[in-house]
């Protein structure tokens, strides 16, 4: 669970969503989720990422919510549009996809059957998947890594990443059903 230290702001606005950092005596680093002030009224309860700032963020009552920073997909591979979490799984199992074989055979056709849940999985601890009303599984997820290195960049296949840390906390606050809106990059 996060510590009060996890929820104190930076002092530097986030201006390109809408979002200003709570007034905090100390500053924290930008990696480690924090409480915001949100600029744009949102329901409580809903994922907002804005992939030109790297932050995902969860809504509070109050016009608040905590943003966590993520990685995101690589030029063309990211998927903005609105979503809800379908499914929640702990140190989930992982396959790639068939675009993601065909774009690397070599890295990624080993995985063709898969490959189980544990601390070596690119799913990381936890994973939401995303889903689209009348289609079901878009197989984009909001998931985990073991590569804090990966945060704050243009990594993925398409999903977001946050570190193990992370989601775990932020999976423990999602529901099924929760709304997810993924806006597009300004590039």
């Amino acid at each position: 669970m996060l510590t009060r230290r996890h929820f104190i702001a930076t002092s530097t606005a986030i201006s390109a969503f809408g979002i200003s950092s709570a007034s905090a005596a100390e500053p924290v680093d930008n990696l480690i989720p924090h409480e915001v002030k949100l600029r744009t009224r949102l329901p409580a309860g809903e994922i907002h990422l804005d992939p030109n700032q790297f932050g995902l963020y969860w809504t509070l009552p109050d016009n608040r919510a905590i943003r966590y920073a993520v990685g995101i997909g690589r030029p063309g591979l990211y998927e903005p549009g609105t979503f809800y979490v379908g499914a929640k799984k702990e140190w989930p199992s992982w396959t790639p996809t068939a675009d993601m074989i065909k774009r690397s055979p070599s890295h990624y056709a080993k995985y063709k059957n898969g490959m189980p849940g544990g601390p070596n999985n690119p799913l990381g601890a936890r994973a939401l998947y995303l889903f689209v009303e009348g289609k079901g599984d878009t197989f984009l997820r909001i998931h985990g890594t073991n590569k804090p290195n990966t945060i704050a960049t243009r990594v993925s296949n398409g999903c977001a990443r946050l570190t193990n840390e992370y989601i775990v906390d932020l999976y423990n606050r999602v529901p099924i059903g929760t709304k997810v809106t993924l806006y597009p990059t300004s590039s």
